[in-house]
């Protein structure tokens, strides 16, 4: 009886004994994607972990015990009106500039503190898809037409999926949705304070992370000239709602805000040395509090523990599979590039399902469909690249698939798929691609 229990776990020793044995060491494209892989997730952790994963966790955790429960279920529960929970759901990626992987812990965030599944798919979507950085660069750089097409396309997508997963998962989501209502609510603070404390978070992680426009040009350049002055606004701003908002003690944080100073002008020319002072300054200070704010941080550290793991494993597989932006993995990009050309269904289907499983950066989509599209790829093909790929990536998937579990998620990807490959086949039929 004991060996039926066992065989299991002997399986998956076997075979991970056997992936060791015949690993291809030596061949030369595992070899460079094993650099690319490796290449591809110290990117990321430079790039992506400390400016948007830190900030979206602290903002999901104060989601979790800084907002009263019935504030989330009044916009987003079942019990909210439809048109203003999906609206402000499908509307919200135009404040957030953020890739699919930060968008993860806010919408872990809202999901659990007894918004609706609909409307939490649909903010799962749209935080990435529906930046407005993202479609006026699309429109620059592709022309007019993609860039309305990729803007129009993401709002609608957003609100289709969300009522599409609702309707699917209505009976279990009908008895989530009913514990979380009964559930004790905290009287908390005034909304308007909470508000604001939002608004200084996300300012800083907006502003951290504003990328380089096109154009050297332009308001977008000068928001870009000017993001760390704007950042550490917010960030003084958000220094006085901890103090007055959040109850936080003020010598702890005036000490905090003028180390970040301080190494701010010792070091002009490396902006990330404050920001790392102040997101280890505001972990101390929070983690040591007796009372909201350790729970804050307890929340926070909880988001981190299940995401990060799962999004850094994700990245390494995305980068040995599919290399990074400019270099290859172990499949080659000429199989892509062949099979998205024209506007065949399956040329659509191909470059949805391969933009869902790779990872893009915020913005990074874009010079990559440039040059797909100089290299023959069809219309339709790089909208449902644009519809698919923003929102979704290997990582994303790992760390959905955490939260709402297997069958929610397949079914969510299926949606974003399958729409994007429709929405790419009617396109290029419009546009004669």
């Amino acid at each position: 009886m004991r060996w039926q229990t066992e065989w299991r776990p002997l399986g998956w020793i076997v075979a991970g004994f056997f992936l060791c044995y015949f690993l291809p060491v030596g061949w030369a494209r595992f070899d460079h994607a094993v650099v690319e892989s490796l290449a591809l997730v110290r990117w990321y952790a430079r790039e992506h972990v400390l400016l948007c994963l830190i900030p979206a966790f602290f903002i999901a955790g104060a989601i979790a015990v800084f907002i009263r429960q019935e504030a989330v279920m009044r916009y987003l529960g079942a019990g909210a009106r439809k048109v203003v929970a999906y609206a402000v759901a499908s509307v919200s990626g135009t404040l957030l500039a953020v890739c699919s992987c930060t968008v993860l812990p806010l919408f872990a965030g809202i999901y659990r503190m007894g918004a609706g599944l609909g409307p939490a798919t649909a903010f799962l979507y749209s935080g990435p898809a529906i930046n407005v950085l993202a479609i006026v660069l699309t429109a620059r750089v592709l022309g007019w037409q993609l860039g309305v097409a990729r803007a129009v396309g993401a709002v609608l997508f957003s609100v289709v999926v969300g009522l599409a997963m609702a309707l699917l998962f209505r009976r279990e989501e009908g008895e989530r949705l009913a514990a979380a209502a009964v559930a004790e609510a905290d009287g908390g603070r005034p909304l308007w304070q909470t508000g604001l404390s939002f608004v200084a978070m996300v300012g800083v992680l907006v502003f951290a992370n504003w990328g380089a426009p096109a154009e050297p040009t332009g308001i977008w350049a000068a928001l870009y000239e000017a993001k760390w002055g704007i950042t550490a606004l917010f960030g003084l701003f958000f220094a006085l709602a901890l103090v007055v908002w959040m109850g936080l003690p003020w010598g702890r944080v005036a000490a905090i805000t003028a180390a970040t100073a301080g190494v701010a002008i010792l070091y002009p020319g490396h902006p990330l040395a404050p920001f790392v002072v102040a997101v280890a300054g505001l972990s101390l200070v929070t983690a040591t509090d007796s009372g909201a704010g350790g729970d804050w941080f307890g929340a926070t550290w909880g988001f981190a523990k299940q995401i990060l793991p799962l999004l850094l494993i994700g990245v390494v597989i995305a980068g040995l599979l599919l290399g990074r932006p400019g270099h290859e993995g172990l499949i080659p990009s000429g199989w892509v590039g062949s099979a998205v050309g024209g506007n065949s269904l399956g040329a659509n289907a191909f470059a949805a399902v391969a933009g869902a499983f790779m990872y893009f950066a915020t913005l990074t989509e874009v010079p990559i469909l440039e040059g797909l599209l100089r290299n023959g790829m069809g219309q339709g093909p790089a909208l449902a690249l644009l519809l698919a790929g923003p929102a979704l990536s290997l990582p994303n998937m790992l760390v959905i698939r955490s939260v709402l579990g297997t069958q929610k998620t397949a079914a969510y990807v299926a949606l974003v798929v399958v729409m994007a490959t429709l929405t790419g086949e009617i396109y290029g039929a419009l546009m004669g691609a």
